[in-house]
């Protein structure tokens, strides 16, 4: 499996052109507690947080790189409740043995708050139940109102709801570009493996850096 350095990426003097700043959107995923503290479900767990701080490092970057420049900044966490777990996923846990497995990120008990992250008045928020920031959403519909066509992905976890995300923006017809280390995943070959596989199919891979060049 190739590492995420031997993955091809777009580097900034190509990509200037590629991401204008009136019509992109920076789409922070699942930087909430359950998924990226130490103190949240996964990091209480054993879950392998190692990569997940300095992702959010240069989340927190692009956040003020996109605002500075003009760029619309998305927001999507996943915020649970027992009575709207779908039967799927419910009955995925059972089939795994972890019934109660799908009790993650719920509306109360602060596993769905943002972590070291936040929306500013003017940017989109997005709650959603599962994986797809799309699905279940009015995601399409915010950024079609703004004119946004281009998509800059960063977040958690690069092989889950990134993956998701990416997948169903190209459908949707999006430019899709993924900030290979402004996203994480709880092991590295799911993280460069999803990575290789979204570059081969719907995606641009660039760097928190190249993007930040372009939008500085």
């Amino acid at each position: 499996m190739p590492e995420v350095a031997e993955l091809p990426h777009v580097a900034a003097p190509a990509l200037a052109e590629m991401l204008p700043p009136e019509r992109s959107a920076l789409v922070v995923i699942d930087i909430q507690t359950d998924f990226a503290a130490p103190f949240g479900l996964l990091g209480q767990v054993g879950a392998d947080m190692a990569t997940v701080e300095p992702a959010i490092d240069r989340i927190e970057r692009l956040i003020v790189a996109a605002r500075g420049a003009g760029a619309t900044v998305a927001f999507m966490r996943v915020v649970t409740r027992e009575e709207t777990d779908s039967r799927a996923l419910k009955t995925l846990m059972q089939r795994r043995g972890m019934p109660g497995g799908e009790a993650i990120c719920r509306a109360e008990g602060g596993g769905a708050d943002y972590y070291r992250v936040m929306p500013e008045p003017g940017d989109i928020e997005i709650e959603k139940l599962m994986f797809n920031g799309f699905h279940g959403t009015d995601l399409d519909q915010q950024l079609r109102a703004r004119g946004i066509d281009t998509l800059v992905l960063t977040g958690i976890s690069t092989d889950c709801c990134v993956d998701a995300t990416a997948r169903d923006a190209f459908h949707r017809d999006y430019h899709v570009f993924v900030v290979s280390d402004a996203c994480a995943a709880y092991e590295p070959d799911l993280h460069s493996g999803t990575l290789n596989v979204l570059a081969k199919n719907c995606a641009l891979l660039v760097t928190a850096d190249a993007v930040e060049a372009v939008w500085a």
